[in-house]
């Protein structure tokens, strides 16, 4: 699985304007530009934590701000909804990419499969993480992403996915606790050796 802290934040976001959706609307490539910025390494991030593939994430992205594009002319709103609707895109999106059928793998694409047995590491720690991520129902998944990774609050998150804060909070609870029974044989491998 790909590391997915290869799209950090970006530390020179543009700062949320107003009046940016309708000047990209108009056709002004610079506010574009700005809202692109602004908001793709986020929704790369949340995409690659759905997918645990970044070239696949990186797909998600671009067909999300497809969508953006073409939405432009008719949003309203400003930039105030914006974020919780490019998560609420990219999340779908991808929920629907893992559910499309697989494509073939060539031997070529597929290596050297041979792991180590331990957690040998940071890296091997971090794999086991993200596969029981990765095992994870959907939208357990997507409500661990949005508000664990992404930094949503809480209502942002539940609108993302459409749902009551308490629905949301539902599925934190059931995936966190999924987490913890997945995790539990490595549990002390994972928090390190001077854990107690």
């Amino acid at each position: 699985m790909a590391e997915i802290s290869r799209f950090p934040e970006s530390r020179h976001t543009p700062a949320a304007d107003p009046g940016r959706i309708a000047r990209a609307a108009a056709g002004d490539a610079g506010a574009w530009s700005a809202l692109v910025n602004r908001h793709l390494p986020a929704v790369t991030r949340c995409a690659a934590y759905m997918l645990g593939d970044h070239t696949e994430a990186e797909d998600v992205a671009q067909d999300t701000f497809v969508r953006l594009h073409r939405k432009l002319d008719s949003w309203e709103g400003g930039e105030d909804g914006l974020s919780s609707w490019l998560h609420r895109v990219a999340v779908n999106l991808s929920i629907d990419r893992k559910r499309a059928p697989a494509r073939p793998v060539s031997l070529v694409e597929i290596g050297d499969v041979s792991e180590p047995a331990g957690l040998d590491g940071p890296l091997d720690r971090k794999r086991h993480v993200e596969a029981a991520l990765a095992g994870l129902p959907d939208r357990q998944r997507a409500a661990l992403v949005l508000v664990h990774y992404q930094g949503l609050s809480g209502r942002e998150a539940a609108s993302a996915l459409e749902i009551s804060v308490e629905a949301l909070e539902s599925l934190l609870a059931r995936a966190r606790r999924t987490l913890r029974n997945t995790l539990a044989p490595v549990r002390a491998d994972l928090l390190g050796a001077h854990h107690d």
